[in-house]
């Protein structure tokens, strides 16, 4: 999976994901007229995401689709969760289902059956919600990312492992010095690659990814250096205060080695005065476009 991935930010020339955190206050007054219901919720919010998948699909790789912002309104947000997943799968799109899992080993093993594996009903094989890959938290150590890395194996998957997040309070816990001289986000760093040094694609990079923020530079680059084979999902560009110059540190010298998530900067670029008097849709294609020239002018071509 992740060479699939890697192939369509070459050919499209963009690092960006799409983070359809679609809440359903960003929608356009318009949509959420006369809706009462969480089925009226989820119908507008199934609406909002084709669209904007439709407008970015051939220019965009991915899209990271968080399921807190489906969960708030219950099963339908839930229907709205798997439509979206789907429909960007069909789409062409390399879907990245956000939802931090894990536990222990056996509970650990439904959450990946969920997501990236398969479930059996009465010998009938099914995938309930059909992502490419899926945000885990690894903080239960490798028994709790043993059931991932079996169904990557088995389906041909991928997981991005929560290393050094974004938010301003991760470094409470991530930066903390252990007895053994590293910090904890580089502990979990090195975790995450020995999770992964069995699957390990072409391009050098593995299965098993890493969550690393764009809003802390001075960590992203030490685990750049100290984690060549892992692949990063990189949150906080944008709305969160990261930019292209603080995160082009991430990326090997091809260009390569992680992908770039904005949310609100993307699904609510209409309300952007730059994008003044375009559809939610052809801003969001817009913003699209301006985040991938910010990218490229600083991590430039990116080749095999």
């Amino acid at each position: 999976m992740i060479d699939a991935l890697i192939d369509k930010i070459i050919d499209m020339q963009n690092p960006t994901c799409v983070g359809l955190d679609t809440s359903f206050e960003y929608l356009p007054d318009e949509m959420r007229e006369d809706i009462a219901t969480f089925e009226g919720v989820a119908e507008r919010i199934i609406e909002f995401n084709m669209n904007i998948i439709d407008k970015v699909c051939d220019i965009v790789p991915a899209v990271k689709v968080q399921v807190a912002y489906y969960e708030m309104y219950g099963y339908e947000g839930l229907r709205a969760f798997d439509y979206t997943v789907n429909y960007a799968g069909g789409r062409g799109m390399t879907v990245i289902a956000d939802c931090k899992r894990n536990d222990i080993g056996s509970t650990a093993g439904c959450y990946s059956k969920a997501f990236i594996g398969e479930t059996s009903v009465n010998g009938k094989i099914m995938r309930p919600f059909p992502a490419d890959m899926l945000t885990v938290n690894g903080y239960l150590g490798t028994d709790g990312i043993k059931p991932f890395t079996d169904d990557i194996k088995k389906h041909d998957k991928g997981i991005f492992v929560l290393v050094k997040t974004s938010n301003p309070s991760g470094s409470e816990l991530q930066n903390l010095k252990l007895e053994n001289g590293k910090y904890l986000y580089e502990q979990m760093g090195d975790l995450v690659a020995e999770w992964g040094k069995d699957l390990i694609g072409g391009y050098g990079y593995s299965e098993v990814g890493a969550v690393v923020g764009a809003t802390h530079p001075v960590e992203a680059a030490n685990l750049r250096k100290r984690l060549p084979s892992v692949f990063f999902l990189i949150p906080g560009y944008g709305a969160q205060g990261g930019n292209a110059e603080m995160l082009k540190v991430c990326f090997d010298g091809r260009g390569l080695g992680g992908i770039v998530n904005s949310s609100r900067g993307i699904i609510c670029a209409y309300r952007d005065p730059k994008y003044s008097g375009m559809s939610y849709a052809d801003a969001a294609r817009a913003a699209c476009v301006d985040m991938q020239q910010d990218l490229s002018n600083v991590i430039g071509r990116m080749g095999r």
